[in-house]
Parts: C-alpha cells; structure tokens; sequence
C-alpha cells in the first residue's frame, strides 16, 4: 500500500537579501501574481504564503487592486497567511520584538478572515527553546522546524506545542528543475526514503524554495510523477491536512531544549557575529523602544500608534538575513537607516513625555547612579561629558522655536538615586569600591571580589570564513594583545574611569558608586581584514556549563570545555563543523561570573576561558571554501562593508553573580525602572 504523501505549496520570501528589499519586491509581483491566478483558475487547491504577512502587504501596496481577491481567498481557506509580521531570527530577538511580531502579524491575518495558523520556522537558524510558550501565549498549538532538529523524528512535541520536523528542508525546487519526469520521479524517491525513515505512514513534502514561483504545470507533473513512484503517492493539500492527519503522533518524542544541533543541518552560527554594528543597534533600538512604550503606557498610551509604527520597522530588521548580517552591504545600509529611525521614534517620545511630566518617574526600585543630560549642572551630581546643543523645552513646546541664543552647553550629569555609605578608591593602575576591584599589573588585567577573581585578555584570529560562518584557520594561534601602559582618566565621587593602553586599542574601565560591576568600554579604528576579535575571561575552574539570556530568561547549555574545533574541520561535503561558540542577548556567565554586553551576541568556551566576540570582519556573503562549512551556504557575494573597517565601539560589564540574579545587573546596564 502506498503512503499518503501531503504537498503543500509555499515560497520562502526574504524581503532582502542577496538582492534589495525593491528588488525583491518587483520579483513578488510575478511570483504572487501567478499564485493568485492558480487560485483562482482552481489549477491548485491551496497556498501557504511563509507565516509572515509582511510579504503579503509589500505586494498589495503595489498591487491594491487584488485585496479583495487576497480577502476571499484568505476566507475560503485557500490562502494561508501569518501569524507573523516577520519572521524573525530566534536567537538575535528579544521577547517583546517576538510577541511584537505576533501581537501585529495575527491582527493584520485576522482582518483578512484567515483562522489557522501555524508557528512556522522553516528557515531560522536554529529554535530557541523559549519559542513554543510565545506561540501557545498567543493562541497557537502547532510548529513547524528545521534547522537544528539533530535526530528527531517528523513529528514531535517542542516544549509543549505539536511540531513538525522538515526532516529534508522546506526547500524542494525540483518540479522546477530543467530535467525529465523519470529524473524527478527517482530524485524524489529518494527524498521521500529519507523523509519515510522518521515519519509515521503519513509524509509531509514542502514544495517551493527562496523566492520561487509556482510552476503552471504542477498538478500535472505531480500526476506522472505519482504514476512512477511504488511506494507512495503525493496529494496536494496544506500543513493543516497533515497536522489533522498525524495528530496522534506528537506525544511519541518529547523534546523540552533548544535545538541547535548541527549535525545534519547548517545552524550557521557565525551570524551571530557577522556585522556587530547591526548587533549593536538592535539591542539600543529595542532597549528604547521598549522603554518609550513603557513609559508612554503609564502616561495615557497616546503614542500608541507611533509605537506600533516603529516596531515594523524593527520587526523588518529582524528576519535572519537582515539581523544575521548575511545580505548585501546595499541591504543593511538600509537596515542602519531603520535602526536610525526607530531611535529617533523613541527617544522623541521619551524626551517628549519627560517634558510634560519634568518630574523622575521610578518604576521600580532601582537606586543606583543614574546618567542623564540638563542645561544645569544639579546639585550632587558629577559631570562627566559636555556637549552643545538645544534643551529638551524648547524643542517640544510647540509653541517656541530655538534661536540662536539657545544654543548652550549641555552637561552629562550621574547621580546617586538613593545615597550609599560606599567610597571609590583608584590610582593609575587600579579602580575600587567596597564590592569589586581592577588592578593592572604584571601585564594582566585583574578583577576582583571578596571572594571571586578573574583576569582579562584580548585575542585576536584568522577568519578564513564568510558572514555565515567562522572560518577557523586549522593551525592558528592567535594574537594577544599587550599592556603598554595605563592612566586615570575619571575621577569623582560617583563614577572613576581607568585608561588601559594596549597593542590592539584603548580599553576604559570604570566603576560607578555601590556597584558591583565593572564597565568597559572600547573604541578603535579597525584596518584588519578577515579577523576575530575577543575579550577572554580566565576563570579558576573549566567551563562546562554556561548561562544566558534567550528571550528575556536564563538557558543553560553544556560544553566540553577541551573541545577544538580546529582539530575536527569536514574534509567531506555538506558538514558544518561543531564550534564552542552560542549565541546570547544581553548576559553570559558561568557559576559566580557574569557579562552583560551592550549587543555583543555571540560567545565561546574554550578550557578555563569565558571569551566574548568583540568584532569578526569577513568580506563575502557565502564563502565556498570555508574551512568550518564544506559547501556553500549562499550566493559568493564580495560584502565589503562586513570587513568593518574603520571605527568600531564594543561596550560590556562584568561582575560576579550567580545567574538567578542576573536581572538586576541587566537592569543598572539597562535601566529599564527609570527615566530622569
């Protein structure tokens, strides 16, 4: 007896990538086109348009004339959109851009009568284990994967929600390819062996690929293709009919962790690193836009609408290609622009309600040293920065303009919110208060508590890679760089800083009144190519387990601490070689050890060493002969601006706490409580 084989049709659509957003968008016409007349001419039954209804709106913006047409369709179930407004990268977004991208994705998909949905997540590099309670938080019971799914059969529970393992991809483009019947007949055959193997008598087949229209002849090429195939037969339908079909299987393999094993496919994890920049402004884009909402909430929610507007802007920042940095410079050019953009929307509306309510507003109760910029120096405050500008009450009372005259220094001020018996201590090799010290000495940067230590180093490597994955150099060793001298930059009450020179760049350490972390900051003018950069932490004891944050919440992951992935690069095609590097949000640590970084997302473990990923420079999209990849990943487009040449900035604090605690570190980098 044959098995059921359920083929649904999709296209996978990254708004941008190897090609522009515009570019992209006039190839959506044709493809979405010739969808809606298959559809409507009943030449297939049904299409599932990639979980994301922002591709959907980019075409009726062009293409107004076909919304009602979109409309029925959507009702009649013949046209399934959303739930998503993107689709975002996983381990690069915060909670609130992931329930964002719900909370707009399912309003639009629900204004257009569609009632299924499906948390689809066929492409993402790799699936947090925080994912399926967003989805069930908002309605939705089922998942579909692939990336990073290891040995794990087609139908299994995530985390709580049914989910379906792409055991082969979502990519099958070979009813379009220029070959005969009996040469697809046998290719499938093939496919769907492997795709028997871990599924029940029911077989799930995505037919579609990047980009890729429908071919006008599908049902007939499905019809030969049947007639050559022994062991099964392929039915077009939707991943809803399969869902219904295999129901009682999901309870059979319960997976509760993260799924980032790349053993049979690509996570590409060097997008973790590709392109710091865009890092950078996606955690200080979505710190304030967080913060605008929060604040704008409690008084009225009158900018609602602004928010909302922003945060489209975010979310079209947030699929894979464009947060992973792994599209043409043309593309993440605009990308800055939107980052640009969101900015100016939050801190507008920040500076705005904070005009019309002038008074501190504490959320909570934080009490550390706060920063915050006035035209007066206030009393008990240090300053510590001065720029000239135009203050806040003349650029937002609609009423005045500014002249030339207001013109006027504006001063960078820090205050204690709640006043401590603690005392900074520093001299020209040493910053100190009652919780944490740093001494330079003897070539070492040290860090210190009563009962914690650790020093600090920086390496640098070859990289031989590609914006999708580090090139790792089989022989490498990699460069330190060297102290060559230190002064004390920052002196006050509130706030001592300490200038660290070396052979890479300056490195400034300072620590404020009462805290319990020390803050770096860098910033130097990179004119190296194909390099990575990384702070090293050299702990008392191996790491073998670390924490960080995905989705607003500490995950756990185990490593083999002596584990060298130079010592194990594919010599055959299509492996990707297993690494120590993982992705985080804002915090790492390990036992008593903590790092909270300004968008710095990727780190690696390597022996005693905790090392954070300051900058990694590459200069292609998909490098052929990556030594860490064995085959492409992509197009082996030359992206210059991913070398980052130039000036680069990498901002981090440490301290040692355990990593139930790590909230209230995050929130005195963060100050999410308070708005001076």
């Amino acid at each position: 007896m044959k098995k059921k084989v359920i083929a649904y049709l999709h296209t996978h659509w990254d708004r941008e990538w190897y090609r522009e957003y515009e570019v992209f968008r006039l190839r959506l016409l044709r493809v979405f086109d010739n969808v809606l007349d298959m559809l409507t001419q009943k030449k297939i039954p049904c299409f599932y348009f990639d979980g994301q209804v922002g591709a959907l709106l980019d075409y009726l913006e062009l293409r107004p004339e076909k919304e009602l047409l979109v409309r029925n369709l959507c009702a009649e179930k013949k046209l399934f959109i959303g739930p998503c407004y993107c689709l975002l990268d996983e381990y690069l977004t915060d909670r609130k851009a992931f329930e964002k991208t719900l909370e707009i994705g399912l309003k639009i998909s629900h204004d257009f009568g569609c009632t299924d949905f499906i948390g689809y997540l066929a492409d993402t590099f790799g699936h947090s284990k925080n994912i399926p309670q967003i989805f069930k938080k908002f309605g939705i019971d089922k998942c579909m994967v692939w990336r990073g799914c290891g040995d794990i059969p087609a139908e299994f529970t995530f985390n709580g929600i049914d989910t379906v393992n792409l055991i082969r991809g979502y990519y099958m483009d070979i009813f379009s390819s220029p070959i005969s019947i009996d040469e697809k007949a046998v290719w499938l055959k093939g496919n769907l062996d492997k795709i028997a193997e871990k599924s029940s008598n029911t077989l799930l087949l995505p037919i579609g690929a990047d980009h890729l229209g429908v071919e006008k002849n599908i049902a007939e090429q499905i019809s030969e293709i049947n007639k050559r195939l022994d062991d099964y037969e392929i039915v077009l339908g939707s991943p809803f009919d399969y869902f219904d079909a295999v129901k009682d299987n999901f309870k059979q393999f319960i997976w509760n962790d993260e799924l980032r094993d790349n053993s049979k496919t690509f996570i590409l994890s060097g997008c973790y690193s590709a392109r710091t920049k865009l890092k950078q402004m996606n955690v200080e884009s979505s710190y304030k836009l967080a913060l605008a909402d929060k604040y704008q909430q409690h008084r009225g929610a009158k900018y609602n609408n602004a928010i909302e507007y922003a945060y489209k802007m975010l979310l079209k920042n947030l699929a894979h290609d464009g947060i992973c940095g792994c599209s043409t410079d043309a593309v993440h050019r605009e990308n800055m622009i939107r980052y640009e953009k969101i900015q100016q929307v939050a801190d507008t509306i920040i500076k705005e309600l904070k005009f019309e309510h002038p008074q501190t507003v504490n959320f909570s109760d934080y009490n550390g040293v706060v920063e915050f910029e006035s035209p007066e120096i206030l009393p008990d405050t240090q300053v510590i920065e001065t720029r000239y500008g135009f203050e806040d009450s003349l650029l937002f009372d609609t009423q005045r303009i500014p002249v030339t005259e207001d013109y006027k220094p504006i001063y960078k001020q820090l205050k204690e919110l709640s006043v401590s018996d603690d005392t900074l201590e520093a001299g020209n090799n040493f910053i100190k208060n009652r919780h944490i010290t740093l001494i330079v000495e003897n070539n070492l940067i040290k860090i210190s508590s009563e009962k914690e230590n650790c020093t600090v180093e920086f390496e640098r490597w070859h990289d031989e890679g590609d914006t999708y994955n580090f090139g790792a150099v089989e022989d490498d060793i990699p460069e330190v760089a060297e102290i060559t001298g230190t002064e004390l930059v920052t002196e006050g009450k509130l706030r001592v800083g300490l200038l660290i020179k070396t052979t890479f760049f300056n490195v400034v350490a300072y620590l404020n009144k009462n805290s319990e972390l020390i803050n770096f900051k860098i910033e130097w003018n990179n004119e190296l190519r194909n390099r990575l950069w990384q702070v090293k932490f050299n702990l008392a004891a191996p790491v073998c387990e670390t924490y960080s944050e995905d989705m607003n919440s500490v995950i756990c992951r185990e490593f083999n601490p002596e584990y060298n992935m130079r010592e194990h690069l594919p010599k055959v095609r299509g492996i990707e070689v297993k690494t120590n590097f993982a992705p985080m949000q804002r915090y790492v640590g390990t036992e008593n050890f903590g790092v909270i970084t300004k968008g710095l997302t990727e780190y690696e473990v390597w022996k005693n060493s905790l090392k954070v990923t300051l900058l990694r420079s590459t200069g292609v999209i998909s490098n052929p002969k990556n030594p860490s990849r064995s085959t492409p990943a992509g197009p082996p487009l030359p992206v210059e601006e991913a070398q980052q040449l130039g000036c680069n900035n990498a901002e981090f604090a440490v301290g040692f706490f355990a990593p139930e605690d790590y909230q209230k570190y995050i929130d005195e980098v963060f100050p999410m409580n308070i708005v001076v």
